[in-house]
């Protein structure tokens, strides 16, 4: 159901993409901080929204579609903001292209095995990519501006992001394979080999 709790965490990872945006746009520390602020709180919310639903049994199809839409959405947009800014090195952006690239061929590895009524399940390795990830955007969304806010101008925060960028984009390669692998294994099948869940 649309109000469950969980429903409404996913929803909100969505509701928060128009303001992040704002935040971001008006390019001032105190925003930067705000848009990291907000964009960490809706990373946690994909955390709390699956186990809630588990542990109070409120499962459904409804949040098994929009949960990975609504990660897909968050990561996307702010991965486009960073670029579209300027936040981004010339280095950090081939991380970036890689870790997008990945969510839209998992996303149609998704839909293809889906056909086949063939699952593909979250791996604890990219459980851990997408926590580096998360780690990483909150971080570059912060910036230097913000360290400076807080005077902690001694650390290089957008230096330190883009480290934790490439660490997710090499987790990233590394699912996306075994994902990749699981979509070709079952393609290749002979089509009364399949499985069927």
């Amino acid at each position: 159901m649309l109000t469950d709790l969980p429903n409404l965490l996913t929803l909100s990872r969505i509701a928060s993409i128009p303001v992040l945006v704002v935040l971001v746009a008006l390019r001032l520390p105190v925003t930067d901080f705000a848009a990291c602020l907000l964009f960490s709180a809706a990373a946690i919310t994909d955390y709390f929204d699956g186990r809630i639903a588990r542990g109070r049994r409120q499962t459904s199809n409804l949040g098994r579609m929009l949960d990975p839409i609504a990660d897909k959405l968050l990561v996307g947009a702010t991965l486009m903001l960073l670029a579209g800014q300027g936040r981004l090195s010339d280095w950090g952006l081939y991380p970036a292209i890689v870790i997008l690239l990945r969510e839209i061929l998992v996303s149609g590895l998704r839909e293809y095995l889906a056909a086949l009524r063939v699952g593909l399940p979250v791996t604890a390795l990219a459980k851990w990519k997408t926590g580096v990830q998360m780690g990483a955007l909150g971080t570059l969304l912060a910036g230097d501006d913000s360290a400076q806010l807080l005077h902690l101008q001694f650390l290089p925060v957008s230096t330190i992001g883009e480290v934790m960028l490439w660490f997710a984009a090499a987790l990233t390669l590394l699912t996306g394979w075994d994902y990749l692998r699981t979509g070709i294994r079952h393609a290749a099948a002979p089509s009364g080999a399949l499985p069927r869940r």
